[in-house]
């Protein structure tokens, strides 16, 4: 399927590796040109080279933590004009309710609420201006059914689905469309470490911890980047323009809801 987009300019953040390499390299096979951001340099210098290399589209990179007030006027002014964001960043640290302080949240929503909005508020001007535009929130599948260890994760993403929930509303009829991807398990880093820490709490070892994850997934599996990105490249594309302000599952059916 032509997704009708070649040519048009993405940001797209932490995207160094995992999920966000998967969007950043599937908008490319759709003749996006990009600008990646994530904060190691070394590995996102090298992931740029990767998708020049298999795609031949341009890509650009800004090293930056988009956490910060300083990263996020860094990577601002290099996006200016762009056609698509995918806002991403890292998941907090899980834990129990009683290990998170006050800086805890406020590092939870930094990172993975007031960012994104930071970014939709400085760069969706444009879109409107022009009269089209994509935002895909990367977000968890703890939005839609809490995951007590992710209780910081828990708080700020929801926070954000609030505010895309009415903003979506706000800017569709000007040729804007926002929509969350909320993923479940993954074969990327953050899967791995989540492993591992379930490993160490219970004392098994991590290939029988990811056997039991796998087994509670319907498709009987994790999830590849790759697949993922394909999911986030149509909710970019001309064909999702009657898509707005949704929070679409991509978890393997792992979630069990009736709606």
């Amino acid at each position: 399927m032509d997704l009708g987009i070649a040519g048009k300019q993405a940001l797209v953040c932490a995207s160094s590796r995992g999920l966000g390499f998967g969007c950043a390299e599937m908008l490319a096979a759709a003749g996006v040109n990009l600008l990646l951001n994530a904060r190691g340099e070394d590995a996102l210098e090298a992931a740029a080279q990767t998708i020049r290399d298999r795609h031949g589209v341009n890509v650009d990179t800004v090293a930056a933590d988009i956490a910060s007030s300083d990263g996020q006027a860094r990577v601002i002014a290099a996006a200016r004009g762009v056609d698509i964001l995918v806002t991403n960043a890292g998941g907090p640290p899980p834990g129990l309710w009683s290990d998170w302080d006050r800086d805890a949240f406020i590092a939870a929503l930094d990172a993975n609420m007031l960012a994104p909005i930071a970014l939709m508020r400085a760069l969706m001007p444009g879109m409107i201006d022009r009269g089209w535009g994509r935002v895909v929130n990367i977000t968890s599948q703890s939005v839609r059914a809490p995951i007590a260890a992710l209780g910081l994760s828990n708080t700020a993403r929801t926070g954000l689905t609030g505010y895309v929930a009415g903003t979506a509303r706000q800017v569709a009829d000007k040729g804007v469309i926002i929509n969350n991807l909320l993923p479940g398990i993954h074969d990327t880093d953050r899967a791995a470490a989540l492993d591992q820490n379930a490993s160490k709490a219970e004392g098994r070892d991590i290939s029988k911890v990811r056997a039991a994850r796998e087994a509670s997934i319907p498709v009987g599996r994790y999830g590849t980047a790759r697949e993922f990105g394909a999911t986030c490249a149509f909710l970019c594309s001309e064909h999702a323009g009657y898509i707005v302000g949704q929070n679409i599952l991509v978890d393997g059916g792992a979630t069990n809801l009736t709606m």
